[in-house]
């Protein structure tokens, strides 16, 4: 099965899929994702109705709910990069796929037009060794000898012999090489083919890791928002609000936690001088990013209704008329380098490309996650499984220090 057949049933078997994600999350994270499923003592309906009208129970448990959903938060973002890292890799395994796969069919062609070619020249050669043979050409020499009368005409064969033979041996070297020519460019094309099979199995087994890390995602995700519905009950009772407000308040402590556990590094040089980003471009791309909110993340997806981090970045940009790289979060990075369009985080613009890596230090290293800049602190990203594409204010843990700027 090819990795297109693959991707295109990756969709459709999801649902399928998810029924088994517990078990498979664990194969594929082992003792990293094992943690997660720890059960925490959750609070009854009888310790919130004990607790309701007296002030110590009541914070008490306010306190331990807090701190369950932000347990829970805590493992849904580790178990989120675990899924983005393994995504990236399937994302890069792909493109390496791809490129090989145009190598072959290069490769392809000019042995097919090598050996054509070699052919031919050997079928040319092989009938003038032929014509050569039945004219007799050896017998020129002793027909001199016996025939002086004839000397003039002799020599002139002789000449027409001569430069028979000079014409024969460059049509016979030409032959060997263009027979050498064409047994080079079939082993380079045999080396090649054995390389796109490894590299297609290499981004068979990351798909597959990845798809089983995705799953575990939304398993847990699945499990924990079934829970949730009944702890932000629990707080809106104990806090004598709604539960939207209630799940609105927890998700605010959940992204002040992200963002507390890290910071960006905004005293990054600039490389080089880059333009200013093109305000209406910015807005075409930006525009239809956010016509995508609230569509779900699925790792692969480009359109039309479910996107990844590096999907949902390059068709926003495509559709401003600008090619920002492959689908890949790592490669758009790569791209934006090789147009000298980075530029420092603390030089960032509305429409700008940010980049998350656990190697900050290293302009090299991959980057498992890619957002676009929305100005005012906030970003447009496809998160990662379980979640939707949405608007969230920057989480500068683990940020890489450059930004890409497409428009300018």
């Amino acid at each position: 099965m090819n990795l297109l057949t693959l991707r295109a049933r990756f969709a459709g078997a999801r649902r399928v899929w998810i029924g088994f994600a517990l078990v498979l999350g664990l194969i594929a994270a082992g003792a990293v994702i094992a943690p997660a499923f720890a059960q925490p003592s959750y609070p009854t309906w009888a310790e919130v109705q004990a607790a309701r009208h007296k002030v110590a129970a009541k914070k008490a448990l306010i306190a331990r709910l807090d701190q369950i959903i932000s347990d829970q938060n805590v493992i849904a973002d580790r178990l989120a990069k675990i899924s983005l890292i393994k995504g990236e890799k399937f994302n890069q395994a792909q493109g390496a796929v791809d490129v090989m796969a145009s190598k072959v069919k290069v490769l392809q062609g000019q042995a097919d037009a090598a050996n054509a070619s070699a052919n031919s020249a050997q079928m040319q050669l092989g009938q003038l060794a032929a014509q050569m043979y039945r004219n007799g050409a050896s017998g020129t020499t002793l027909n001199l000898l016996l025939n002086a009368s004839k000397a003039d005409d002799l020599l002139y064969q002789l000449g027409q012999s001569e430069k028979i033979a000079q014409q024969s041996n460059t049509i016979y070297k030409r032959s060997i090489e263009k027979q050498k020519y064409a047994q080079s460019v079939t082993d380079q094309l045999k080396v090649a083919k054995s390389q796109l099979a490894g590299k297609a199995k290499i981004a068979r087994d990351a798909f597959a890791a990845a798809t089983q890390a995705a799953n575990a995602v939304e398993a847990q995700l699945a499990a924990f928002k079934a829970k949730s519905k009944t702890f932000y009950a629990q707080l809106a009772i104990l806090q004598n609000t709604s539960a939207a407000i209630a799940k609105a308040r927890e998700e605010g402590l959940a992204a002040e936690k992200r963002q507390q556990q890290g910071s960006a590094d905004l005293t990054a040089p600039e490389l080089y001088t880059v333009g200013d980003a093109d305000p209406n471009k910015v807005a075409i791309a930006i525009n239809f990013a956010e016509a995508q909110i609230g569509e779900p993340y699925v790792l692969g997806g480009m359109g039309p209704n479910i996107w990844d981090c590096s999907g949902i970045t390059k068709a926003a940009y495509a559709a401003a008329g600008i090619y920002i790289g492959t689908h890949s979060a790592t490669n758009q990075f790569n791209t934006m380098a090789a147009e000298q369009k980075l530029v420092p985080l603390s030089e960032r613009q509305v429409g700008d490309l940010f980049w998350y890596t656990q190697e900050p230090n290293n302009f090299n290293g991959d980057k498992y996650h890619v957002v676009i800049y929305l100005g005012n602190g906030e970003m447009l990203e496809a998160p990662h499984p379980g979640a939707t594409v949405r608007i969230r204010p920057i989480r500068w843990g683990e940020m890489y220090k450059y930004a890409g700027r497409p428009s300018a």
